[in-house]
């Protein structure tokens, strides 16, 4: 497995601090490689280290609740400084009341958990500040390009936009790659939300669901998704879809982003965009091989613009009624961008550099597409996808 020093490097200053590391994701992105990773980097120093996995029945069978867990460390651990790693732990009963005891007794904790137990209010406020998280996602491209050449293998970035960037689906053979996404679908959906959240009415969530995962990149709100319910003759709640939409975040499923309104310089309170955290979300969902590779691809930039640490919004530039896809933030740069598959149709390189018109020239604007040839003007640069994906920053466009 290659080495994830993306996400190394935010952690590791806090090896020894005695404050709760929280590595969370969503199922199977790689937190445990990332607590491999920091094992091995430790262990240079240290052998005073414990590791637990939760998944592993025989250690939950053993260590069910925050006692046994306790007194497994006590009677395991070296003299001194001890670092405790602690995978999938909500899985023990209390865990929240040994990790804040443990962090009391020269004890490095590092904590994982694929759903909303691991940062929901209630624990949050347990640790009163005493913790920093961070978040694990699946592979962006030049992860994927890493890792496959490790493996001998190859990932065309039309793959990518398919079946996105989960990691162990590289491993697999391309017969076994859509198996692997189903279930582990599926195990999201009923282990780490339709269990996890008591969901009695399982055929609405799995409706609400389809529909959400279905429709990434696009404006949302929740008075619209009750709209298609209702078009499809199935009665849903406003209060029932914003609390599905909750789970779904809270399992790191879905990404909300709220629009920016240019003319009244303030957030659209009101409306979100949806962003799949994977999009193999989206793809397990089409039907004959349709899959939606415009509002992928869209997808797939904001995960890529996510991972170089941009902060983002949506413009919605309400004096035209059009919008524009991201204003990416970081220090105290911003840029506009624009997405689409491709501008070659004349209707389509109209309508998407069009939605630049009236914006300022303060901010860079930049037009990201598949396309080969290289439509840059003399105040918008086009980006080819092949090219973004290789970026670790805009700053030098």
């Amino acid at each position: 497995m290659i080495k994830r020093e993306h996400y190394l490097k935010q952690i590791r200053g806090f090896y020894d601090s005695d404050l709760i590391k929280i590595i969370c994701g969503v199922r199977r992105c790689g937190k445990s490689i990332i607590l491999e990773q920091i094992i091995k980097e430790i262990s240079k120093k240290s052998k005073n280290i414990i590791y637990l996995n939760f998944e592993d029945e025989y250690n939950l069978t053993n260590i069910y609740n925050s006692e046994k867990l306790l007194e497994y460390i006590a009677n395991n651990r070296q003299e001194g400084k001890c670092y405790v790693f602690l995978d999938e732990i909500h899985e023990v009963q209390n865990w929240q009341s040994a990790v804040k005891t443990l962090r009391l007794h020269d004890t490095s904790v590092f904590i994982t958990g694929s759903n909303s137990k691991i940062l929901s209010k209630d624990y949050t406020d347990a640790f009163s500040g005493r913790y920093v998280s961070f978040r694990i996602r699946p592979f962006v491209y030049k992860e994927i390009l890493e890792y496959t050449k490790e493996l001998n293998k190859e990932c065309s970035i039309t793959d990518y936009l398919i079946w996105g960037g989960f990691p162990k689906r590289f491993e697999l053979n391309e017969n076994d790659v859509l198996t692997y996404l189903t279930d582990l679908n599926e195990s999201i959906i009923i282990k780490d939300l339709i269990i996890r959240f008591k969901i009695a009415n399982e055929e609405l969530f799995r409706r609400i669901v389809n529909y959400i995962l279905m429709s990434n990149s696009r404006i949302f709100s929740s008075r619209s998704i009750e709209g298609y319910l209702k078009n499809e003759h199935i009665k849903g709640s406003i209060n029932t879809i914003i609390k599905y939409l909750g789970y779904l975040e809270k399992a790191y499923v879905i990404n909300r982003i709220k629009p920016y309104s240019s003319k009244t310089k303030s957030e659209l309170m009101y409306y979100f965009k949806i962003y799949d955290e994977d999009v193999s979300f989206n793809s397990l969902r089409c039907l004959n091989k349709r899959y939606d590779l415009t509002h992928n691809l869209e997808n797939i930039v904001y995960n890529e613009l996510i991972y170089m640490d941009y902060d983002l919004k949506v413009l919605n530039k309400t004096d035209d009624d059009k919008e524009i896809d991201f204003i990416a933030s970081k220090n105290g740069k911003e840029y506009y961008i624009q997405v689409a598959y491709s501008v070659a149709d004349p209707k389509a390189y109209e309508r998407e550099f069009s939605a630049f018109n009236m914006l300022d020239n303060t901010h860079k604007k930049i037009l990201i597409t598949n396309d080969d040839i290289d439509y840059s003007t003399s105040v918008i640069k086009h980006l080819k996808l092949k090219d973004f994906l290789l970026m670790d920053s805009l700053d030098n466009i």
